[in-house]
């Protein structure tokens, strides 16, 4: 989303072409007089030079359309200038007045210089500062020692500053500090608009709340509406959450946050980082997404589980902790010691379990792992168990060399046990079928053992069958090498997606 800023520069470039023909038609004409209209006591001192008039008590002086008062003046009729000292106000205008303890103003170039407890007032916000330049035919103050502006929501520091009073902006530089009543502004450069209170940062700006703190190199904020947007080295932190991109819009009133290309969201409790090229951020509707591209990394020292999706979402409870990460469509994910993909899938963090939705593989080790759905139990980033829900089914090469001979098992559903990431238990319930090659230890192939029962144990070491225990109804065979038909070989519905299999981290992106 981006503010409509060539608008609001169109009048700006107007206005600076109507102070410049200002200014040549103040060079071309003949400075008019500062004049007195009233004193209590005027004196003449020759000790002050030629023409130099003494004011005291009441002073009012006049120059063009614009009336200022002091206590006392010094008026030098030479120079057309004169000093005032003491309850200074310059009114400018019906909505501009400013005020001081000292004015040193020039009649020639319309340029007052005032110090000590300054104060210009308009209608929308009032400057503070104690040493200001005001220029009448510009129409524009500026200090360089300190100062602030306060209107009726902010308060805005800066070391100098330029008040432009014609368009309602003040540009600010060096420290610069707003203060609002929900947050705090910190940046080195800043236009600030009164009148819409909108401000523009150009340079390192960091905003921060009780909620959260943003950093940026450029943007804008709208203070009046609570709206933004920032570029360059963006990043959002809220509490454990981290949101970069190359550009954010946020809404504070609504809570709603956007990210533009590029996009990280980092969650320092569970390790885990997103990318994308586009982002949301719903805090009251409870849920983050990033889409386009997007790849969760869980984050393990000894091996990060990488995952692809079309869209990735983050689901807060109301204290903002994570609670499930979603994944949806044409999910793929690998780990060196666990791969698969998937439709959608849902992580939840409360209880470290996954489950993986419409038509999941799982790939571990020599495993192939396929069923209507899966559901996996972690603990300590480990698989602990997994149930294969509805046409259940495992898969192994047996042949490595010919590829052609696989060790297979299957039923309606199943639950696998594992021990540091490895199956070392498979239960099977209901129609329970497998095909195993039995071979001898240095590989001969012994035998083609076929089994059918109710329900089924199968016990591993090192990814090898060691024992099949059937239960009731059971039927079994072994056929010698060459007494099995080919046909009754694979076991219906075998399906062997090696092809699909993502060996890298790069592969998840491939469907």
């Amino acid at each position: 989303m981006t503010h409509p800023q060539i608008n609001k520069y169109i009048p700006r470039l107007a206005g600076v072409i109507i102070l410049l023909l200002i200014n040549l038609t103040i060079f071309s004409q003949k400075p008019t007089k500062v004049k007195l209209i009233k004193a209590n006591d005027l004196k003449y001192d020759k000790k002050l030079g030629e023409k130099v008039q003494r004011l005291i008590g009441q002073v009012i002086l006049k120059h063009d359309s614009t009336y200022l008062y002091c206590d006392s003046a010094y008026l030098y009729e030479l120079d057309n200038s004169f000093d005032g000292f003491g309850n200074v106000r310059i009114k400018a205008s019906d909505t501009l007045n400013i005020y001081s303890d000292f004015l040193n103003y020039n009649g020639n170039t319309k340029i007052a210089e005032l110090k000590n407890n300054v104060r210009l007032i308009d209608s929308r916000a009032t400057l503070y500062t104690n040493h200001l330049w005001y220029n009448r035919s510009t129409e524009v103050s500026y200090y360089l020692s300190g100062g602030k502006i306060v209107d009726s929501t902010n308060t805005l520091t800066s070391k100098k500053g330029y008040y432009y009073t014609q368009f309602k902006e003040a540009f600010f530089k060096d420290s610069v500090v707003l203060v609002n009543p929900k947050y705090h502004m910190l940046t080195d450069t800043m236009q600030y608009h009164t009148e819409t209170e909108i401000s523009y940062f150009l340079g390192p700006t960091t905003i921060t709340s009780k909620d959260n703190l943003i950093y940026c190199e450029n943007g804008w904020y709208d203070t009046r509406r609570d709206k933004s947007q920032f570029n360059k080295n963006a990043f959002f932190i809220s509490k454990e959450q981290k949101l970069v991109g190359d550009s954010l819009y946020y809404d504070r009133k609504l809570d709603f946050g956007q990210a533009f290309r590029n996009v990280i969201l980092t969650d320092t409790v569970q390790d885990m980082q997103i990318y994308g090229q586009y982002g949301e951020f719903q805090k009251r509707k409870g849920y983050s997404f990033v889409t386009d591209s997007a790849m969760v990394v869980m984050i393990d020292k000894k091996d990060s589980l990488f995952m692809h999706a079309d869209t990735l979402y983050i689901i807060f409870d109301s204290l903002q902790n994570v609670k499930f990460l979603n994944a949806y469509y044409h999910t793929k994910f690998f780990r060196k010691d666990l791969q698969g993909m998937c439709d959608s899938l849902v992580y939840s963090f409360g209880d470290s379990t996954i489950f993986l939705y419409t038509e999941p593989v799982l790939w571990s080790d020599q495993n192939q792992l396929t069923a209507d759905s899966i559901w996996i139990a972690m603990v300590n980033k480990k698989i602990d168990s997994l149930a294969m829900i509805n046409s259940s089914f495992i898969i192994s090469m047996d042949d490595t060399i010919s590829k052609s001979t696989f060790n297979q098992v299957k039923g309606k559903s199943m639950v696998g046990h594992f021990r540091d990431n490895k199956m070392v238990k498979v239960q099977i319930f209901g129609n329970a079928e497998s095909v195993f090659y039995v071979r001898e230890e240095n590989g001969g192939l012994m035998g083609i053992n076929k089994t059918s029962s109710s329900d089924m144990n199968i016990y591993l070491k090192d990814n090898e069958v060691q024992i099949i225990t059937p239960i009731k109804s059971v039927d079994a065979h072994m056929y010698p090498p060459d007494g099995m038909p080919s046909e009754e070989r694979k076991l219906k519905n075998f399906i062997w997606m090696e092809g699909r299999r993502p060996l890298s981290k790069k592969d998840i992106f491939i469907w």
